[in-house]
């Protein structure tokens, strides 16, 4: 009787135990996460065929038309121990390989980084109405394509087009001001913080082209021209330009992915398990910001690419960014090709703003996100 009184004592004083948290452990977090949307063979070679259809399409069709299965054949002959008669004549072989491919290739980099882009803004805003241009990259770099043309640096120094290389300054520029303006005094900022920040840089540098484009009103047209997106291309310079940007990008989004699925649970399991969340923010700003900044400095200004592309990914293939920002590179990729072949055969022979094109998608395609109460 006297252990049992002794063993009650103690028991009836102490807190319960359901009362008192245990220390969480970060093997423990990785239990309680939900289980990441993993990209499956499937939807890698949805995107992969996305990707090839949309690449023969741009092949084939222009103001001069070359049977599709034609071209399929001649990509064919053109692997390493592959022997196959594609039937081109001559001229429609230089037309495929010398006009069009350069072309096709620099929409598939081009519209990637954008669509790639918007998946990591939009996963680390954690707001699927985040864009690429949100960061003043898009007025940044058309004040820097203005100052070439007016300037007439747009003629070129030699080899060089000079007009890619100011946009391109001016899109790092602005997302550096951006990045600056959004830290405050004591040395913290956020995401709203930045995206005021982008505001602001956007609406000053979007005044002051307005302003040099007024005192050079002769060189309106060349200046819209580029404002609203091209992928004209007279060889393969632009592609050497971007591709280093795409590989290096590209790669640091893809990376990145596993993390940004932990930062969406939130912060506090991020650090639990080692992970640095503001880094890993800071690497992914860095990497889409550089890789839009390098898009726009080749293809002027295409808007809705970022949107539209991961937020139907996302619709379609799940939320995880495991699934969504590789997706996103792949079908941005054969959606900006697709749109590029729009561009040059509705009005064929003479060609629209593939902008244009963008636009006509993605104004609806944005509305439907406004009224979409996920989406809110």
């Amino acid at each position: 009787m006297t252990t049992a009184t002794e063993g009650a004592g103690p028991a009836t004083s102490r807190t319960p135990a359901s009362s008192v948290a245990p220390p969480v452990a970060p093997e423990d977090v990785v239990d309680d996460l939900p289980a990441p949307t993993r990209l499956t063979a499937g939807w890698l070679l949805l995107g992969l065929g996305a990707v090839l259809g949309s690449a023969l399409v741009g092949l084939a069709i222009g103001p001069v038309t070359v049977p599709i299965h034609q071209v399929a054949l001649e990509l064919l002959d053109r692997l390493p121990l592959v022997t196959v008669d594609s039937g081109l004549s001559d001229a429609h072989a230089a037309i495929v390989w010398e006009i069009r491919t350069p072309r096709v290739v620099l929409g598939l980099l081009v519209g990637a980084l954008l669509a790639g882009s918007g998946a990591g803004y939009q996963a680390v805003f954690r707001n699927p109405l985040a864009d690429p241009y949100l960061l003043g990259i898009a007025a940044g770099a058309g004040l820097g394509a203005t100052l070439a043309i007016v300037t007439g640096a747009g003629d070129g120094v030699g080899p060089v087009d000079a007009i890619p290389v100011f946009a391109f300054v001016g899109a790092l520029l602005a997302v550096g001001a951006a990045a600056a303006l959004s830290v405050r005094r004591d040395g913290t900022g956020g995401p709203a913080t930045l995206i005021l920040a982008g505001v602001a840089v956007a609406a000053f540098f979007t005044a002051a082209q307005t302003y040099v484009q007024q005192r050079h009103a002769d060189t309106l047209r060349q200046v819209y021209a580029w404002i609203l997106g091209r992928l004209s291309t007279s060889g393969w310079d632009e592609v050497v330009l971007l591709l280093p940007y795409a590989a290096v990008c590209g790669a640091v989004l893809l990376v990145a992915v596993g993390a940004l699925d932990v930062l969406a649970v939130g912060d506090d399991e991020a650090r639990s398990l080692g992970l640095h969340p503001r880094r890993i923010r800071a690497a992914v700003l860095v990497a889409a910001s550089l890789a839009t900044a390098a898009a726009v400095a080749v293809s002027g200004l295409i808007g809705f690419v970022g949107l539209v592309v991961p937020h139907g990914v996302r619709l379609v293939a799940g939320v995880g960014n495991r699934r969504v920002v590789p997706l996103s590179l792949l079908f941005g990729g054969a959606f900006l090709a697709l749109a590029d072949v729009l561009a040059r055969t509705v009005q064929s022979p003479a060609e629209l703003p593939i902008g244009v094109i963008t636009a006509f998608v993605g104004a609806p395609f944005f509305l439907l996100i406004l009224r979409s109460r996920s989406a809110l």
